[in-house]
């Protein structure tokens, strides 16, 4: 397979930044920025068990799911299993993001143009924000930005994550811009463009693209290792797992795990990386020390994309086209559950996780 490196300059990845919609100021975050990594240098060396940030310790935890194809949101109570909330959110609401400083939730309604705010320790919706086309929804490590991945539009759009105005604008010349994650010090960040196989490194700073890579297929979750020295990409039709080092963009390993390899959900003690594949039924488990897998779990189905409890004994996802959730013992790689939900469900929040901030998605924190 042919695996190509584009250095790009902003007008060969699709543009200038365009006119933003309010001027570009930041307001300081609420909360003092905890540094990017750990003292350990352990990016995931903050989400260990017990390790829950005082603004989440008082939260009841629960289970947020957004069915993309009925437009709702089921909450599901972790300790009986049952659903006991459902509400009607915007089109098309694709994941369920924590913010930042994790005192928000937010669905976000890709066709609706929408965020619904969410109250975590409430579980009802605030208010509905405007933004265009959320896909998938992020923040830099320092909580100064909020990233809206703008899939249809192959744009990234910069957001001050306090007044919701857009800041700034990436326009990506390669189609299906959809998930993302950052570098150890937070400069950058490295982004799937799932229609076109490439991914594409974007200077957080500069908010404009750097460099890209065509590794072909189907490159859809990201997620960085445990050292911050390589990132891990999910290939759904490659069926596994791409091993990238972002400073020479040069696809170092690729990893078999399973027909249409698709999310990643980090273990509770940083240690593994859960793979789903979506098309097997199956869920693999990749060591992060040795990059390979040491176990297969079968779950059937589809199953997508969630996270793991507090505790790191249960592994929530979507059964993203049987209209189910599944609860997966991690000790044993078991199915414990199967709860019916809505139609579609896609990016599962559990919440609350431990970690000092989020940096979006379904909750990838550090």
């Amino acid at each position: 397979m042919l695996i190509c490196v584009v250095l790009v300059t902003a007008s060969a990845c699709g543009g200038g930044t365009p006119k933003p919609t309010a001027t570009p100021r930041h307001r300081a975050h609420a909360l003092a920025t905890p540094a990017a990594t750990p003292a350990d240098g352990n990016v995931y060396g903050a989400i260990g068990p017990g390790k829950l940030s005082a603004a989440v310790q008082k939260i009841t935890p629960r289970v947020y799911v957004p069915n993309s194809e009925s437009n709702t949101v089921d909450v599901i109570d972790p300790t009986t299993y049952q659903v006991i909330d459902h509400f009607p959110v915007g089109h098309l609401p694709q994941h369920i993001t924590p913010s930042w400083d994790m005192k928000h939730l937010y669905v976000d309604n890709d066709l609706g143009n929408t965020l619904t705010e969410l109250d975590p320790a409430t579980g009802k919706k605030v208010r509905t924000i405007p933004v265009d086309d959320p896909y998938n929804l992020y923040f830099t490590p320092d909580g100064s930005k909020a990233i809206v991945v703008a899939e249809r539009m192959r744009r990234i759009d910069f957001y001050d994550p306090n007044t919701w105005q857009r800041i700034g604008s990436y326009t990506v010349l390669h189609s299906g811009p959809n998930h993302l994650d950052f570098t150890q010090d937070g400069r950058y960040l490295l982004i799937s463009c799932e229609f076109s196989g490439y991914i594409v490194k974007v200077d957080v700073q500069t908010m404009q693209g750097v460099a890209a890579l065509d590794i072909g297929g189907k490159p859809t979750d990201v997620r960085i290792s445990p050292d911050g020295k390589v990132f891990y990409v999910a290939n759904e039709t490659r069926d596994g797992v791409s091993v990238v080092d972002i400073n020479t963009m040069k696809e170092l390993k690729f990893i078999p795990s399973g027909a249409g390899t698709h999310g990643f959900v980090v273990s509770r003690d940083g240690k593994s990386l859960y793979v789903t594949n979506r098309n097997a039924g199956t869920v693999s488990v990749l060591d992060f020390a040795t990059q390979s897998i040491t176990q297969t779990w079968i779950t059937g189905g589809s199953p997508d994309m969630g996270g793991v409890t507090a505790d790191g004994r249960e592994l929530w996802l979507s059964g993203r086209y049987n209209g189910v959730v599944y609860v997966i013992d991690t000790f044993t790689g078991h199915v414990k559950h199967r709860i019916p939900v809505g139609s579609g469900p896609h990016g599962v929040c559990v919440f609350p996780q431990p970690g000092r901030f989020s940096l979006g998605h379904t909750g990838n924190y550090r």
